[in-house]
């Protein structure tokens, strides 16, 4: 039996992204979001929610360009970091020991330390409530060599991406493969073509 716990945000998985923006004078900025994903596969979008009173809302805004920065494991005391403090006060990146670089598609930084990357040029913004869903489409994925499977795609298990739990309020990694994907239910039956994907 299932008990009701109300409207709450919760929802497994949930990413952490780290959304690194420039802000007016050119500094860069970055913070931790968790409210955001894929959200269009042809332009091939991502969404990610952010609040009015942070600083990178305003960046966002005013630049139109952000970078969707995916932390490892090794990373998640910098991670958690860029979410505790603002960049109206302090300067992230050194705080925390990490390297801004140019982004080479769109005007916003790139984390280095990061193994994976999402440039994107802002394509629409939804004011929702207390958040505004920020609809950027993604004009290059970079990803470290390191992270590259044999086929040439970032490889989940060698990225180690954090997840964040937001009922517990904490930090999970990656389990362990389970099966393929769009194989393992054929043994139920056929499935019509194309039903349920993305």
């Amino acid at each position: 039996m299932k008990k009701s716990l109300g409207a709450r945000t919760i929802i497994f998985p949930t990413p952490v992204l780290i959304v690194a923006t420039y802000d007016p004078a050119g500094r860069p900025n970055a913070m931790a979001a968790a409210w955001g994903g894929i959200c269009c596969s042809d332009p091939p979008c991502v969404a990610v929610s952010l609040r009015e009173a942070t600083y990178t809302y305003g960046n966002l805004m005013a630049r139109k360009a952000f970078t969707i920065n995916i932390p490892s494991e090794e990373y998640l005391r910098e991670a958690d970091y860029l979410g505790l403090v603002s960049g109206r006060n302090v300067e992230k990146f050194p705080a925390a020991g990490l390297t801004p670089a140019p982004g080479k598609s769109v005007d916003a930084p790139v984390i280095e330390e990061f193994p994976l990357v999402l440039e994107c040029a802002l394509l629409k913004s939804v004011r929702i409530g207390l958040h505004t869903q920020f609809i950027g489409e993604i004009k290059d994925v970079r990803a470290e060599t390191a992270v590259l499977d044999a086929g040439g795609n970032p490889g989940i298990g060698l990225v180690k991406p954090l997840i964040f739990d937001p009922a517990g309020r904490a930090y999970y990694g990656i389990g362990p493969r389970l099966g393929q994907a769009f194989a393992a239910g054929k043994s139920i039956g056929a499935p019509p073509a194309k039903e349920g994907r993305c």
